[in-house]
């Protein structure tokens, strides 16, 4: 039975009020984001320069003064999370694809959800617990431990479906050919799901490269250049916190500034991913 024409211009009108419904919720979303980051922009922009940087911080009353070992020490600290993270969470990510269809691969994956949703001061008290007490002191290795607790079932969970992606008649031809199946894993899967793990990676590590709460309670900050990863080291988020709750006016100009910063910063990498993933998405088409 076709529907009259007055059940049709009704279902049309219900369709636009939907549809716009949507678009407005969509256009608030975006208000909300675009105010953010243009208030930050508009705080911490002015306070960008050479010296602020390139040099240390300033003794506590001098104005002037930079972030230069918080910048040094952001990326040996993300650095070292994803050197410990991204290969743990990739190789997990190849199990949960390749060999997670039982009982094993239904609790990782609940396991790297459940982790996925605790919040990031508990890792830091987890690192703080098995790394900086044992050692009795904080460290830059503590920082990069807490944060890679964070990246590992990122990493993991999105590699997997990234993998997943790769067609079975891929692996089967290279089976076919009489090759075991760990070397088409190695030989044939990852590198064809590279682009995808490489994604995931970057944006797993943009992810962590922000967070405050982990590295208070491991790598605690230092006003001068790190003395390698088994001390105490200053990085970003750690700066903005620092220099955001102090009384000195100097101090809260360097901290919008550093936020503007860490913010480009992470853009920076989101860009450089999803440029990576494009062509491994055009390939699939």
């Amino acid at each position: 039975m076709r529907p009259d024409a007055a059940s049709l211009r009704r279902r049309a009108a219900v369709n636009a009020l939907m549809f716009g419904l949507t678009g407005v919720c969509a256009l608030i979303s975006l208000s909300f984001l675009f105010a953010i980051l243009g208030y930050i922009a508009a705080k911490g922009f002015g306070a960008l320069s050479w010296g602020f940087l390139v040099n240390l911080p300033k003794p506590v009353g001098e104005v002037g003064g930079g972030i230069a070992n918080s910048i040094i020490g952001t990326v040996k600290v993300v650095g070292l999370a994803g050197l410990i993270g991204i290969p743990l969470g990739v190789g997990g990510a190849v199990f949960l694809a390749e060999y997670g269809n039982g009982r094993a691969g239904f609790w990782v994956r609940y396991a790297a959800d459940v982790l996925n949703g605790v919040p990031s001061i508990v890792m830091g008290i987890f690192a703080y617990t098995v790394v900086v007490i044992p050692m009795k002191h904080f460290s830059a290795l503590a920082g990069s431990v807490a944060l890679a607790a964070i990246l590992i079932p990122m990493v993991l969970r999105t590699s997997e479906e990234f993998i997943r992606l790769v067609p079975v008649s891929v692996r089967e031809a290279a089976l076919a050919l009489g090759l075991p199946r760990w070397k088409v894993i190695l030989r044939v899967v990852l590198p064809t799901a590279a682009r995808g793990l490489l994604t995931a990676s970057l944006l797993s590590l943009s992810r962590v490269a922000g967070e405050t709460a982990p590295l208070i309670f491991t790598a605690f900050g230092n006003r001068f250049w790190g003395e390698g990863l088994l001390h105490p080291i200053a990085t970003l988020p750690h700066s903005i916190f620092t220099y955001a709750i102090s009384p000195y006016k100097d101090w809260q100009d360097q901290a919008w500034a550093a936020a503007f910063l860490l913010l480009m910063l992470v853009l920076a990498v989101n860009v450089v991913a999803r440029l990576a993933l494009k062509p491994a998405a055009g390939a699939q088409h």
